[in-house]
């Protein structure tokens, strides 16, 4: 029997952080409270492991696999992986695919 569990299409796991706010680097606007908020864009079809930390004001595109505990501070491609956020970002391949059983 597999351990696999279905999900839908894009999916984040446990302690995923968005983090939209973001402040001046000037310390007396940041002395008095003033902050702001930049966007986050995710594709469809993501997936963002375990623990992952998403920066503002950053595009995730389709079909990404962002693996757990990575942190992501720039945008990324479409279609790669991003094991972790000191190792290379390969395109996922043939490799990858599975045969999935329709449901």
């Amino acid at each position: 029997m597999s351990r696999r569990s279905h999900r839908r299409p894009g999916s984040a796991r446990d302690r995923v952080q968005l983090l939209t706010a973001t402040h001046p680097v000037d310390p007396e606007p940041r002395r008095i409270g003033w902050e702001s908020a930049d966007p986050i864009s995710i594709g469809d079809n993501v997936w963002l492991g375990g623990g992952v930390i998403v920066c503002p004001n950053v595009t995730i595109g389709d079909d990404m696999v962002v693996g757990a505990g990575a942190v992501v501070t720039r945008d990324r491609a479409a279609g790669v992986v991003a094991p972790c956020a000191r190792r290379r970002h390969p395109e996922i391949g043939d490799r990858d695919r599975i045969d999935v059983p329709v449901l």
